[in-house]
């Protein structure tokens, strides 16, 4: 099979687009034809070795956790699908090697989805890692119907997933975003406040009693002005801020799970969530499309076509 290939860590100029044996099938796997594979900032992180004091990694590495794509051989014990299914998933593993930038992958059964009809197959490639890290983020916060939270990077491939969920569970958003994508923020149902110096009496003028709850997908030292907005300074939750948890909040790691990506595939078919598509390249173009992630300047999501 056609795959993206390193042979040892480095920048995304390392990768070559070559061939590799078709990949086993264990007993709870599928191997999926892909269709799409999603691009996450993750990628190239494991690429430059950010992730080897935690993870396992081994060469040669296929990158990428995000796919879309069609069943094309089950496992001696895989009741869940059937050959010719339409699926996605974050397919990440406890060690590091055998990824999605392919045009044929392996797949724990625990990792996929049905892909929804409302999402074509880039959308539904760009859906499980972001929608999943937004979903969990915002379990970890306790967002509820009819509170007010506070996302930072809302219009990112992340936030903007965010901003959907909770205003699909019946939330008032605040995002944060540059002023160009302040429009954008507002199609999605949040209310845009610019980033940087001053941020906290932005917020307060648009809720003077305070904020239930945060999320952080940006960085950047928004832990602190967040805390002092919150009503409960433990009610919020990083994913780039580890520091957080000192602070009495949530560090995020997402994990695999198929029963939460079905949940966020039925947001997607009842029209309650859909998934911005910034780039699509060819899969032969991932280190583009990783230097492109890198810059960290992209609205919605960037895909790799496989098809």
């Amino acid at each position: 099979m056609k795959a993206i290939i390193a042979h040892g860590y480095g920048d995304p100029d390392v990768l070559e687009f070559g061939e590799l044996p078709t990949p086993k099938v264990g007993p709870d796997q599928v191997l999926v034809r892909v269709r799409a594979a999603g691009v996450n900032p993750v990628d190239w992180k494991v690429l430059a070795g950010y992730l080897d004091p935690m993870m396992y990694v081994h060469f040669p590495l296929i990158p990428g956790w995000d796919v879309a794509g069609v069943v094309e051989q089950v496992g001696l014990d895989v009741p869940e699908f059937q050959v010719g299914d339409k699926v996605m998933g974050y397919v990440r593993r406890d060690e590091v090697q055998h990824g999605t930038y392919a045009e044929l992958v392996s797949a724990p059964a625990r990792t996929l989805a049905r892909k929804p009809a409302a999402l074509n197959w880039q959308q539904a490639a760009g859906l499980p890692l972001a929608g999943l890290t937004a979903y969990r983020s915002l379990e970890r916060v306790g967002l509820a119907a009819d509170e007010t939270v506070l996302v930072h990077a809302a219009a990112g491939g992340v936030g903007s997933l965010a901003v959907q969920i909770a205003v699909a569970r019946g939330a008032r958003v605040i995002g944060t975003a540059s002023e160009r994508n302040h429009d954008f923020l507002r199609s999605l149902g949040a209310e845009p406040v610019t980033y940087g110096d001053g941020l906290a009496d932005r917020v307060r003028a648009l809720s003077p009693e305070g904020i239930d709850a945060a999320v952080d997908f940006a960085g950047s030292g928004v832990i602190d002005i967040s805390q002092q907005l919150l009503r409960d300074r433990s009610r919020i939750a990083s994913i780039t801020d580890n520091s957080v948890g000192d602070k009495g909040g949530h560090v995020v790691w997402v994990r695999p799970s198929g029963t939460d990506l079905a949940t966020l595939a039925d947001l997607a078919d009842t029209g309650q969530l859909t998934v911005p598509i910034d780039t699509v390249l060819p899969l032969s173009e991932a280190a583009r499309a990783l230097d492109l992630s890198k810059e960290g300047r992209t609205r919605g999501k960037i895909v790799l076509d496989a098809s």
